[in-house]
Formats: C-alpha cells, sequence, structure tokens
C-alpha cells in the first residue's frame, strides 16, 4: 500500500510537482508579515504614561505612516501592543469582545489591568501551545486599587510586572534611560515622565531602523485618559557627520 495515498498526503511523490502548481496546498506564515516596533511604559507618583510610533513596517518598507497601536480596553486600562500588526488586528478584536462581555454583567465593576493581563496571558500561551503563536509583545498599563500599575506579556504568554517597560528595541536603548531617571527620583511627576518619555522615542527615532519620527502618548491617572499626538520629532542630523565606521 502506497502510504502517502491511503493518508490522502496533499503531494503526489511518484511524480515531481513543484508544489507550488498543486492547488491543493494551503500555504500559512507564522512569522510576522507587517509589524510595528517599541512600546514604551513608565509609571509616576498617579499615573502611567505609554507611547509608540505610529508606523507599520513591510520588511524594511515603511508602509502603514498612521497606524496607532495604543488601545483604550476600559476606563482603567491602556494597551500597548509592538509586533505583527496582523496579529494586533485580532488581539483588538478579541479585546473588545471582552470588554462587551464584562460590560454586560452590568455589576458597574471594571475590568482591571491585573486582570486583563492575566486573562492575555492564557490567550498568548493557548496560541503558543498550538505551535502557532500571536506574535506581538503587549504593554498593559492602568490604575489598580488606585495605583498605578504596568505588565508586560510576550508571544509564549510570559508576563511580568514593573515600574517601566519596554519591548523591542526599546528594551535595549529606552529601559537603561528610563531605569536611571526613576534611580536619582522614583517619584516622578506627569511633566517629568512625559518629557522623559519624549526624549526616549526621539533616542529611538535615531538608532531604531524600523522605527518613525511621529508617535503618540497616552496618560491615564485617576482623573482619566489624555491622548496626544501624533507628535513630530524635529530630528537633528547634524551629527552623523562625526560618525566612522560604518562605511
Amino acid at each position: 500500500m502506497n502510504f502517502y495515498n491511503s493518508v490522502n498526503f496533499p503531494i503526489n511523490f511518484n511524480n515531481h510537482q513543484d508544489i507550488s502548481e498543486s492547488s491543493d496546498i494551503i500555504k500559512h506564515f507564522h512569522t510576522p508579515i507587517t509589524t510595528a516596533t517599541s512600546v514604551l511604559g513608565i509609571a509616576f507618583n498617579n499615573g502611567v504614561i505609554i507611547s509608540a510610533d505610529i508606523l507599520g513596517s513591510y520588511g524594511s518598507l515603511a508602509r502603514f505612516k498612521n497606524f496607532s497601536r495604543i488601545l483604550q480596553a476600559n476606563k482603567n486600562t491602556l494597551l500597548g501592543v509592538g509586533g505583527d500588526i496582523a496579529d494586533f488586528q485580532y488581539l483588538k478584536e478579541l479585546i473588545q469582545g471582552k470588554m462587551i462581555g464584562e460590560e454586560c454583567l452590568e455589576d458597574d465593576i471594571p475590568l482591571k489591568p491585573a486582570s486583563l493581563l492575566c486573562w492575555l496571558t492564557r490567550v498568548m500561551y493557548n496560541r503558543r501551545s498550538k505551535i502557532d503563536p500571536l506574535w506581538n509583545n503587549i504593554l498593559v498599563a492602568g490604575i489598580q486599587d488606585g495605583k498605578p500599575y504596568l505588565g508586560f506579556i510576550d508571544k509564549l504568554g510570559t508576563a511580568v510586572e514593573d515600574k517601566l517597560i519596554a519591548t523591542g528595541y526599546g528594551a535595549y536603548i529606552a529601559i537603561p534611560l528610563l531605569r536611571d531617571a526613576l534611580e536619582k527620583k522614583p517619584d516622578l511627576n506627569k511633566q517629568e515622565a512625559e518629557e522623559l518619555m519624549k526624549k526616549c522615542m526621539e533616542i529611538l527615532y535615531y538608532r531604531d531602523a524600523r522605527s518613525f519620527n511621529k508617535y503618540e502618548l497616552a496618560i491615564l491617572t485617576t482623573e482619566g485618559t489624555e491622548f496626544k499626538g501624533p507628535i513630530e520629532i524635529k530630528a537633528n542630523w547634524s551629527i552623523s557627520n562625526d560618525v566612522c565606521g560604518y562605511e
């Protein structure tokens, strides 16, 4: 018995037909196609602030230049997402469905940021277990029991909580700047946190080849949510004449 025929294998190995010529082949891609880069977050004395640029890159092509990656889940929670844009759009629908389900309970108890983080770990780990992960890094920011909250989930479903978080290239470039600022002054106010975030986004624009010169800021406090942007970075490339060794 021919084993391949017995299990209805989609390729006929008796001839040398090219896979690309077979109409029975369904191709699934398990790697990101259109992606977005870093998301930054920091907690200050009475709230949290997150930022992300608005670029979607098709490989090295700056394809989509007005794509917002900051989502308000409810009045207490913000999300910033990096990685694959298609997977982010899928996640956005899941999260919005979850929020509708919570509202239908009509108990006037909004889903807390830590609860949303926990739920998202199950979503990400479920897909990872199917060997079909959602290629995203998710930053969850909000107000938890009257205090600032920041959490992070990667595509494997691994979650952490901290006072400062950066994904993508920002994990290498922005984290040292954010940590240094918090060590010097652990109790940052809103204005100081905003200025620090702007400085980090400017440095990422200089250093990250997949970043963009326009970004958004979202600030969440007990008083409400404030969105700013797109904010344009006024770059100064005159220093490039002093950089050597890249030829």
